[in-house]
């Protein structure tokens, strides 16, 4: 389809127009109470907005994250309902990349969820390259991670059909203050690995202005025997001022570098005689991001205004030592130097209005973004496997490619409440022109896409405690960069070849009555356009067409309802089924790759006097690596890449002390990861192809104070 084409001003004239109208509200004495929420993701700090959220919504806290003694982001996602995380492996693997699976689909790289920090997105290109490969951010300047599995397709995207994360890094304080905590971890092989974080600043005593200065590192070995290296820095300034009550300018900045060994993958072999060596002692990754967000916002009980505008510039390249098998075991050494910017200005509005028993919060939105790719690749000469004793120089230039994207997003939605029954119809309508040049191949392909992506939620209000909920909504998401440039003749792209959308429903239910907490959720994933890569054969295919549902459960329970002995103790778990298969081709019916049918989590938590004792599982069923050839293969492959990956199940332990305020709030703490060191292992098929063992039983201290 033809994109419309419109002025850019437009939507911009609209919000001026709406903002400076003068608001109708009807008196009514049973709205009184309820004032206008606007930006969800905002209001994730408040326990009724989350629960009256119109689908699965799960928030992390900074407690629950230092409890589980996760040292990275990808440690802090484990365990959340419906969410899976794949130990390092292939290309990801290092503790710069993210790879992150919502229900069943895929993790590599975190492609199908809108991933945010503070709103922004972290992906260095959100439509033409949205994997994080690189992701830009370390864990000790979070504060909380929200996690929207459904019902937020209309607000927040492109590639929402894996859901909303979004990373919430520490408020600005009223009083001026200062934090720093460190963690440091190491196993029977490897080195030790320290994270490091501080904070320092605050507001005046007026509250008219504040700010805050972070700083998140992670350094040292990991617990292979060699190649597994860390270094991240992670700055972040943040600021506030306030015009009036009812105005302020927040403005963040933020820089961030990293530098990371790849230790690869091992054949069958290499793993039976030592699964902790490395024999790619020169794959590495690196990256850094600088990026700025400022935001004007207007609120009043009935009305709030944001306008939000940020950019970002990013840098990320990496060293991959591949083998030519028919070359007498010789490899040569590849670099892929990546170069991007993307830049964002989204104006939103959102009115509340009342008749009588019923009330609307109308929302309406858009969002322009802008993205720009230099892509770059470079290769050694070839060299025996093995007898190079220092870095190979990268000089040969075989691969240029450039492209951008220009999109624009207008979403609307309505929040009626009437009686016990909350409703939300909304649709979001995508335009979007994305385009690439290979300088190479003298090829210059682009597509154009609009699409309007309807959703609909709804509530029912049982009580002030449970809450029913159902959804339904479209999500979309353009070729990326690479995928225009695969197969195809000329100026045209593979035949056939199309942006991917998927249909998502849900039906749950939670209950929270402060001493008890359960939830469920129901969920069916129909995703007929799924793009998918078919090694050696076909490339990119239309022909991934999957189906994904299960349900997902979790419940958290204070015991000192039970009796008075057991103050301070509760318990929780989470158990997630997923089916997540294919449609099509030669793999109809089976299992995607690397993901678990069931995932369960489960825990103590004891609070007496100023100690902290926690005890933690997590499990989690087999997985598949079948490739993608003919025939779906279950017997692992000499080469580590295929065959079936057992299930495992772990568990962690962990003790604290908190010495009080006369002592700057010091707390330390000890535990003890995989307790009873559970040897289990995960594979990859990309270019760090084999099997990666999963971490051993590993010791940790952390120590904290505040100031």
């Amino acid at each position: 389809m033809k994109p419309k084409k419109y002025s850019r001003l437009t939507p911009l004239a609209v919000f001026i127009a709406l903002f400076s109208h003068q608001s109708y509200a009807v008196d009514n004495n049973k709205n009184d109470e309820i004032t206008v929420v606007g930006n969800w993701l905002e209001s994730a700090d408040d326990s009724e907005v989350v629960f009256n959220h119109p689908g699965a919504r799960t928030v992390k806290t900074k407690q629950q994250i230092k409890e589980t003694g996760s040292a990275t982001i990808a440690d802090a996602l484990k365990g959340i309902p419906g969410v899976q995380v794949r130990e390092s492996n292939g290309t990801g693997g290092s503790d710069v990349s993210l790879n992150v699976g919502v229900r069943g689909l895929t993790s590599r790289l975190s492609p199908r969820s809108t991933i945010l920090l503070d709103g922004m997105p972290l992906a260095a290109a959100p439509y033409g390259q949205p994997q994080l490969s690189m992701s830009p951010l370390s864990l000790g300047s979070i504060e909380s991670i929200d996690v929207i599995r459904g019902g937020a397709s209309v607000r927040y995207g492109p590639q929402n059909v894996g859901g909303v994360i979004n990373f919430v890094t520490k408020p600005i304080p009223k009083e001026f203050g200062g934090s720093a905590a460190i963690q440091t971890q190491g196993a029977k092989t490897g080195g030790l690995k320290t994270g490091v974080d501080a904070s320092v600043g605050g507001s005046k005593s007026d509250n008219s202005a504040g700010a805050l200065l972070l700083y998140s590192g992670l350094h040292g070995q990991g617990y292979r025997k060699s190649n597994d290296n860390t270094d991240i820095d992670d700055l972040i300034l943040k600021t506030r001022y306030a015009l009036t009550d009812n105005d302020e300018i927040l403005a963040n900045f933020h820089y961030y570098r990293a530098i990371s060994g790849m230790p690869g993958g091992l054949t069958q072999a290499q793993y039976n005689a030592d699964p902790y060596q490395s024999v790619r002692s020169f794959d590495r990754f690196e990256g850094n991001r600088q990026d700025m967000s400022f935001k004007y916002k207007h609120q009043e009980d009935d009305k709030q205004f944001e306008l939000m505008t940020w950019f970002s510039k990013s840098y990320r390249g990496s060293y991959i030592e591949s083998e030519r098998k028919d070359n007498g075991g010789q490899s040569r050494l590849v670099s892929y130097p990546r170069h991007y910017s993307a830049y964002a200005i989204e104006p939103s509005y959102s009115q509340l209005f009342r008749f009588n028993d019923i009330s609307h919060e109308l929302t309406v939105g858009y969002r322009y973004l802008n993205e720009t790719a230099d892509e770059k690749a470079y290769r050694s000469n070839w060299y025996q496997t093995g007898s190079q004793g220092s870095r190979p120089d990268t000089g040969q230039y075989y691969q240029h490619t450039s492209g951008g994207t220009e999109a624009h997003a207008i979403y609307l939605d309505d929040t009626i409440d009437v009686g016990n029954w909350t409703i939300i119809p909304g649709i979001r309508y995508e335009n979007i022109k994305i385009h690439l040049d290979d300088s190479f191949k003298n090829q210059n392909r682009s597509k154009n896409y609009s699409e309007p992506l309807p959703a609909l939620a709804v509530i029912y209000h049982i009580d002030d405690e449970w809450k029913l909920f159902a959804n339904a909504s479209t999500s979309f998401g353009s070729l990326q960069y690479f995928q225009l440039n695969t197969a195809g003749v000329g100026n045209s792209p593979a035949n056939g070849l199309s942006a991917e959308k998927a249909h998502n429903y849900e039906v749950g239910t939670r209950f929270d009555n402060t001493a008890l907490s359960l939830e469920m959720t129901l969920f069916y994933i129909d995703f007929d356009d799924q793009l998918q890569y078919i090694e050696n054969s076909t490339g990119w295919t239309n022909l991934g067409a999957t189906t994904h549902q299960g349900i997902e459960l979790a419940a958290k329970y204070d015991l000192t309802e039970l009796s008075d002995a057991l103050e301070g103790a509760s318990v929780y778990s989470t158990y997630t089924y997923t089916k997540a298969i294919s449609k099509k081709g030669n793999f109809a019916d089976k299992d995607l790759p690397f993901y678990s049918r069931q995932v369960i989590t489960a825990g103590s938590r004891y609070e007496t006097g100023n100690w902290v004792w926690n005890l933690n599982t997590y499990a989690q069923s087999s997985q598949e690596s079948p490739g993608t050839g003919n025939s779906y293969i279950t017997e692992g492959s000499a080469d580590g890449r295929y065959g079936t990956i057992p299930g495992y199940m772990v568990w962690d332990g962990r003790g604290e002390y908190h010495f009080g305020k006369s002592l700057s709030d010091l707390t330390l703490s000890a535990g003890i990861k995989n307790l009873f060191n559970q040897t289990y292992f995960t594979r990859s098929t990309d270019n760090n192809a084999g099997i990666y063992v999963g971490q051993p039983r590993t010791y940790y201290v952390q120590a904290s104070v505040k100031f």
